[in-house]
């Protein structure tokens, strides 16, 4: 054992399986914590009601979509495990775990702790903090920390929103594109949205999220004119951050743009929000309202400069 430290990349999470069960019982963990939708009875009756009868069928139709044995975000998320363990060598042991689904988060903690684990390292693999993300990681890490005796040494990573090597692996995964395919007309920057009023109540997400446009906009030497940030994925009646990302698609083929590239940088590992909603849904948008070509860039992925990132992210908490 590499010295009893472990690392732990976290992400959002999954279904087990692309059926109706299995993306129903991923839906009501997720969607029933407090950090994403604040739990009330009205809350239960609409999910339990409405929501969890009606939702699970489509959903699970559109994870058949992109299923390949298993699901893409824990299939790239096995690679970065893989990949990271690689070069902390043996300072360390890597593990993936999910906030919602498998791996879970709760299990690998109190693995580590039947297994002595004297130091824990947890990476939330989400660049920009929010409470809805990250903050639901750390809520687990509370909880772990409440129950146990015997607690390990614990590093929470908050957000590498601005650090130097993930701005140089957004811009050479762009630049390899450009190369390959050529440079549209526009590069949309796709970030998952979160309710408006999260941020009035103090999440820094919206924030860390322009710093990271403006860092990398600056690295590709772009002009305002040439790059666009949007907010993807709302749910329900609530005013979500904006621009939208399909309305601002369909607004610019109706003004005859013609190309777009899309990138999705606060997401780690492709998954149903990039690979379904992005790379399909609104690849439809954009062409059906007069645009000619729309090129999805896929996330960092398991690419050498991601997997470095985060080594020098852990690095200074793997020392003695």
């Amino acid at each position: 054992m590499s010295q009893h430290t472990a690392v732990i990349l976290v992400n959002l999470g999954t279904p087990d399986a692309p059926t109706k069960s299995a993306v129903r019982r991923y839906l009501k963990e997720f969607l029933w914590d407090d950090r994403i939708i604040k739990r009330n009875p009205l809350w239960w009756v609409i999910l339990n009601g409405i929501i969890l009868n009606t939702r699970p069928k489509r959903v699970a139709k559109l994870y058949e979509s992109i299923w390949q044995g298993d699901s893409p975000i824990r299939t790239i998320g096995g690679q970065q495990r893989d990949a990271l363990q690689s070069l902390v060598k043996d300072k360390a042991d890597v593990f993936l775990a999910m906030t919602y689904g498998q791996p879970s988060l709760r299990t690998c903690l109190d693995d580590l702790a039947l297994k002595n684990y004297q130091k824990v390292i947890v990476l939330p693999l989400f660049p920009q903090y929010s409470a809805t993300t990250t903050g639901a990681v750390f809520d687990q890490v509370a909880d772990f920390i409440k129950k146990t005796r015997n607690l390990p040494e614990i590093h929470l990573i908050k957000d590498y929103h601005q650090s130097e090597t993930y701005i140089e692996a957004l811009t050479a995964n762009i630049q390899q594109h450009w190369q390959e395919n050529g440079k549209a007309e526009k590069l949309l920057l796709s970030f998952h949205g979160i309710p408006q009023i999260y941020v009035d109540q103090g999440d820094p997400y919206e924030a860390q999220i322009k710093k990271t446009v403006e860092l990398l906009a600056h690295s590709l030497g772009l002009e305002k004119s040439e790059f666009q940030l949007t907010f993807q994925s709302r749910f329900g009646p609530t005013q979500w951050l904006q621009p939208y990302t399909d309305k601002t698609l369909e607004k610019w083929a109706n003004s005859s743009v013609k190309s777009v590239d899309i990138i999705c940088p606060a997401f780690s590992a492709d998954c149903l929000e990039t690979l379904e909603e992005i790379a399909v849904e609104n690849r439809d948008i954009f062409l059906t309202n007069g645009g000619k070509q729309y090129n999805y860039i896929p996330a960092l992925n398991n690419t050498h400069l991601h997997i470095e990132m985060m080594h020098k992210l852990v690095t200074p908490f793997l020392k003695n």
